[in-house]
């Protein structure tokens, strides 16, 4: 488990250990101990893990099946939201989706069709 936790961290993830450990509140060093097998993650953490970066708790504890749990639309539009819900007042992110929610239903309409006609194949 604790090669699946390094790679994920590494090559999925791409993360630092400081920035791994902060997102499921450990410390680098104790990161660093995972990693290197010295010690094995507690059951909260390895809970924390799958939960903070969508793992699937199967992979991570015997390296079966598909790294990541597949999610829903709706979970990975919360996700969104909330991310850009962090940002800050006057990102662009959170400007767009400010003026998106202002939107009446014929501008969605509208969208909607330059949407469509921008899919659609020559």
């Amino acid at each position: 488990m604790n090669e699946r936790i390094a790679e994920l961290r590494k090559k999925s993830l791409k993360l630092s250990m400081e920035e791994f450990g902060k997102r499921i509140g450990i410390s680098k060093s104790a990161v660093n101990q995972i990693e290197k097998g010295v010690n094995n993650p507690s059951e909260q953490t390895i809970s924390l893990i799958c939960r903070e970066f969508n793992v699937n708790e199967t992979w991570l504890r015997t390296g079966e099946g598909e790294p990541f749990q597949k999610r829903t639309r709706n979970q990975e539009l919360a996700e969104f939201l909330n991310d850009v819900m962090e940002d800050v007042d006057d990102s662009f992110k959170k400007r767009f989706i400010t003026a998106l929610s202002k939107l009446n239903s014929s501008d969605w309409e509208s969208l909607k069709k330059i949407a469509d006609e921008l899919s659609k194949e020559d």
